[in-house]
């Protein structure tokens, strides 16, 4: 159990079946309620004409003879006990239930509704309440205490009444043993056993998740989510713990997904639900917040995609205004020519909006949007380049699904937290296979917190302007876990950083999920892997938006097939035909690329082959010796 819910009248009534309570329960319940049980149709005769005697002997009702059958109706009539009347209609009820309900149906209502004491209801909420356990398994002492307690719930509630609760328990205990459903001697140990003087707290994990799947599915009784309680527990314990450091006011947010199938495994949306100093109640995994310096695997993955540049493409990075924003390093300072590797390890701002402005934003924005993310943009403003640096609106969960992306070969899929949820589809690709290797291959050499384990975790860290977000998103072969460090009320947190403050949380939320990390996967065959010095010419450096897709006057210009061309290939047929090209004006050799890979290498024709893998679309670009270029999108049939 992740979190119980009280009934409309504030009861706590928790489902329950004959599987899922202690058999020794049951027997000890029907031989002490109601031995012939599965032998009567509703009213058993002989205890009802015994009952009737003793009545008319003392002038009132001693022994009521009821069975439980008549128990079932008389919860279900909310009626009284005592008296002729109602117990005239309790047996024309059970009557009426032993027609309709099959023997284990009519249990089954009697362990949903029977009394317990307080506001107790059912044997699982009695069971839960009082000894902290389901009710799978009962010590003999146990199972008698909640035989005894429905009979008179209010005068035998241990956490109140504890002595007339052990008095009670003791004599159904040496009852069950004198009918030899009990050994005696058993029973002499169980009366040894103490009674619960108090009542435990019900489960309260994961409220925000569970807060949230409740409103979504109101009429379901009971759901089954697909998080991990062990971990859930363990993470709610590691972010209490890790802002317990922090200033007044900083709370923290966790999230795991599996995701190979998209399962959410623990959503931890603060640092404590009922903290109101950190504003508990707020789920950080939902609150849009600045992402920092998070995007910026996404903006290099895209730039790998077009073609336009390579992990060890070099990169200037000095100050650089571009119009009217002139962007600085977090640290101002600058590292001159570097490569994009180490640009995106040490998360350097200007290659980045270099990089960007190559891309283009909207672009961006469109990638997020096809993988299920949808970015807000302050007052609606049209994107620009400070998107690479936190720009934007986005929520832990939405960064989990991007990374996620990354992590499955450039593919996300929807999150699922309902088991009962087909298994999540894939999302539309966020970039090519290729491309998320090579980003996640850069991520796995980010240097790791002090003693902090390594392995295969590839992850990146972001800190938004005004330090008032820490973010800390790494992924190994099979999971993605986000860490998000900050204040709800988005005020500034001096001192927390992605790097400091984020990434010891997410290191060790990997460590209490597995012992050991999963590989990652190996680089799909078409991924190009050489040093600069063996790069083709256009991408040994990087020259920006304005020079690689410029028109200007000998620019290499794609004859065929044109922007937009849809070409059937016959691909689904044996003698397919391959993809002709022709490229017109520009400067020899010329490098060729398809969705982010070179095909064709210092080609001095204007003419080449592609053979593509299969139907879609497919983004083509032709460069020339002089670092000039074009690029064209076709759909291949």
């Amino acid at each position: 159990m992740l979190r119980a819910y009280t009934v409309a009248n504030g009861r706590w009534r928790l489902p329950a079946t004959v599987r899922d309570v202690d058999p020794n329960y049951l027997r000890y319940l029907i031989a002490y309620e109601d031995k012939r049980f599965y032998s009567h149709r509703g009213v058993d005769i002989r205890a009802a004409f015994r009952a009737t005697l003793q009545a008319i002997r003392n002038g009132r009702i001693i022994s009521g003879g009821s069975t439980l059958t008549m128990q079932v109706a008389r919860l279900l009539e909310r009626g009284g006990t005592g008296r002729w009347g109602p117990k005239l209609r309790q047996i024309r009820v059970a009557l009426a239930l032993e027609k309709k309900l099959k023997k284990e149906e009519i249990l089954n209502l009697y362990l949903d509704l029977a009394p317990f004491g307080g506001n107790l209801e059912g044997v699982r909420a009695a069971s839960l309440s009082y000894f902290g356990k389901e009710p799978r398994r009962l010590t003999p002492a146990q199972s008698a205490l909640l035989v005894a307690l429905p009979q008179s719930p209010e005068t035998r509630r241990p956490d109140r009444a504890a002595a007339n609760a052990l008095a009670a328990r003791n004599r159904i205990l040496m009852r069950l043993a004198g009918a030899n459903t009990l050994p005696l001697d058993e029973a002499i140990a169980a009366q040894r056993e103490k009674i619960p003087h108090i009542r435990k707290r019900f489960a309260s994990l994961a409220p925000h998740l569970a807060d949230q799947m409740v409103a979504q599915n109101p009429l379901n009784g009971t759901l089954r989510l697909t998080l991990d309680r062990d971990l859930q527990i363990g993470l709610e314990r590691l972010a209490a713990d890790a802002v317990s450091k922090q200033q007044e006011g900083v709370s923290a947010a966790i999230l795991v997904m599996n995701y190979q199938t998209g399962e959410i495994l623990a959503s931890v949306g603060s640092a404590g639900f009922l903290n109101q100093g950190r504003l508990g109640f707020i789920d950080m995994t939902k609150a849009v917040r600045s992402p920092g310096s998070t995007l910026k695997p996404l903006i290099y993955g895209l730039a790998f995609e077009a073609g336009i540049a390579n992990p060890e493409t070099l990169i200037e990075d000095r100050p650089t205004a571009f119009g009217s924003y002139a962007p600085q390093n977090f640290d101002k300072q600058y590292y001159g020519t570097i490569s994009i590797r180490d640009a995106l390890r040490f998360s350097l701002n200007i290659p980045a909006v270099s990089v960007l402005a190559a891309v283009g934003p909207a672009k961006l924005l469109s990638r997020m949007r096809r993988a299920g993310v949808t970015a807000r943009l302050p007052s609606n403003a049209p994107p620009g380049l400070a998107i690479a640096l936190g720009g934007v609106g986005l929520s832990l969960r939405d960064l989990v699904v991007l990374y996620a992306g990354i992590a499955h070969g450039g593919t996300p899929l929807s999150p699922k937290t309902l088991m009962t949820q087909k298994r999540a589809a894939p999302l539309k690709p966020l970039m090519s296979p290729e491309a998320a290797w090579q980003v996640s291959d850069i991520l796995t050499g980010v240097a790791g917190p002090n003693l902090a384990r390594r392995g295969n975790l590839a992850y990146k860290t972001g800190t938004s302007y005004g330090y008032r977000d820490a973010w800390a998103i790494g992924f190994d072969g099979q999971h993605v876990i986000g860490v998000w460090v900050g204040r709800p009320d988005g005020a500034s947190a001096p001192g927390i950083l992605g790097a400091k403050t984020a990434a010891p949380i997410l290191f060790e939320a990997f460590s209490r999920l597995k012992p050991e990390m999963t590989p990652l996967p190996p680089p799909p065959p078409s991924t190009l892997i050489v040093s600069n010095a063996d790069l083709p010419q256009p991408l040994k450096r990087f020259l920006g938006a304005n020079i690689v897709f410029s028109a200007s006057q000998n620019a290499p210009e794609i004859a065929f097939p044109p922007d937009g061309a849809r070409i059937d290939l016959g691909l689904a047929r044996a003698d397919s035909q391959p993809l002709v090209l022709k490229v017109r004006n520009g400067v020899p050799p010329f490098t060729w690329i398809a969705d982010g890979v070179p095909f064709a290498i210092a080609a001095r024709g204007r003419q080449v082959e592609f053979a593509p893998e299969g139907p879609g679309f497919l983004n083509i670009s032709v460069i020339d010796a002089s670092g000039k270029s074009q690029r064209a999108t076709v759909e291949i049939r």
